[in-house]
């Protein structure tokens, strides 16, 4: 506290009495994907406005000079990102006021060397157990365009860092971390758990400058089936389908068998028409019909007739037997048998 405030108290004395002014405090370059900034803060025990000078020179090219940047600024920062990335330069930077000035600050920049390589712009979808990683970038800004550093750098990769969710909270030092390295602009992380979250970023990864670029945001994604059928279903459905088919084929056999057969049946039937109902139904429906008259049951005339071989016994005898076996008729036919008797005396005769 006492060296501090000596120091304070010894500036002070300075700038009163060689009219001298301090250097700009804490100067420094930040620069990220290309886009540089040199920024500094106010000296201490100002005078006046203050305005600052930025100054540059090519350390590439030997014996350059020293040429102006920026002067009369009053704003602590200054834009370099106009300066050629492959270059290595000498910045130097003082402050003004009235007839005051300070020492020259000076600093190296190399913008290749220098610069901060950002995230990438990460892209990450589920789909069949595996998760699908999209990544591009990142991209160096000048005015309304806008360049992949790949395009600066040449050799240019990507590392893909994930782990299950909840089991990491720094994934750069984690035993747990999965890490996959490529030189495309996309990759599918697979051999993953169903149903299980895992968390995601990607990283640039410049080998020939021997730099690495930031983490991506964390993303979290669950992975869903991994669309392996399990042995035991495959072999289900297999026998389930040969079930079917099995029961599938003999029922169309029998059901076209049916059908074949009923539409025979209704448009082509086997049977024949009657030539006598033909024939009645041919007839005009005015037209008289005739009908025989069935012969009544008295007035039948019933014989029996008997054939005798000439190699068989007498005649005589045998109509005796065939006599004697005959059952006696009916009352009715009594007339009938008597006038049968008559006629086989006359014969005989």
């Amino acid at each position: 506290m006492a060296a501090a405030l000596r120091g304070a108290l010894f500036g002070g004395l300075l700038l009163c009495v060689a009219g001298r002014l301090p250097r700009p405090r804490n100067a420094r370059i930040t620069s990220v994907n290309l886009q540089s900034t040199l920024q500094w803060e106010a000296p201490r025990f100002p005078r006046g406005n203050i305005t600052y000078t930025v100054r540059y020179r090519s350390v590439v090219l030997p014996g350059d000079t020293f040429e102006l940047l920026r002067s009369g600024l009053r704003a602590t920062h200054c834009d370099v990102s106009w300066l050629w990335e492959y270059g290595n330069y000498t910045l130097q930077l003082r402050a003004q006021a009235g007839q005051g000035r300070s020492p020259w600050v000076t600093l190296s920049f190399s913008p290749m060397h220098d610069t901060v390589i950002g995230p990438p712009e990460v892209k990450v979808e589920s789909e069949s157990g595996a998760l699908h990683v999209d990544f591009s970038g990142p991209f160096a800004e000048h005015k309304q365009d806008r360049w992949s550093l790949r395009q600066y750098y040449g050799s240019w990769g990507y590392r893909i860092l994930y782990w299950k969710k909840g089991t990491t909270t720094d994934p750069t030092s984690a035993s747990r971390v999965s890490q996959v390295d490529t030189q495309h602009n996309s990759e599918i992380l697979s051999q993953l758990e169903p149903w299980t979250c895992y968390c995601v970023q990607v990283q640039a990864v410049i080998p020939d400058w021997n730099k690495i670029g930031e983490l991506s945001r964390e993303l979290c994604e669950k992975t869903t089936h991994n669309g392996v059928t399990p042995v035991w279903v495959v072999v289900t459905v297999l026998l389930g389908s040969m079930l079917a088919v099995a029961t599938a084929v003999p029922v169309c056999f029998f059901s076209l068998f049916y059908l074949i057969r009923l539409t025979k049946h209704v448009f082509c039937p086997s049977y024949i028409f009657p030539q006598h109902l033909k024939e009645f139904l041919s007839k005009p429906p005015t037209a008289p019909q005739s009908f025989s008259p069935l012969p009544q049951e008295e007035h039948l005339i019933c014989d029996k007739l008997t054939v005798i071989p000439e190699d068989s016994q007498n005649p005589r005898d045998e109509a005796e037997d065939e006599a004697s076996e005959t059952p006696e008729h009916p009352q009715g036919s009594e007339q009938g048998d008597s006038d049968s008797g008559v006629g086989t005396a006359s014969g005989e005769t």
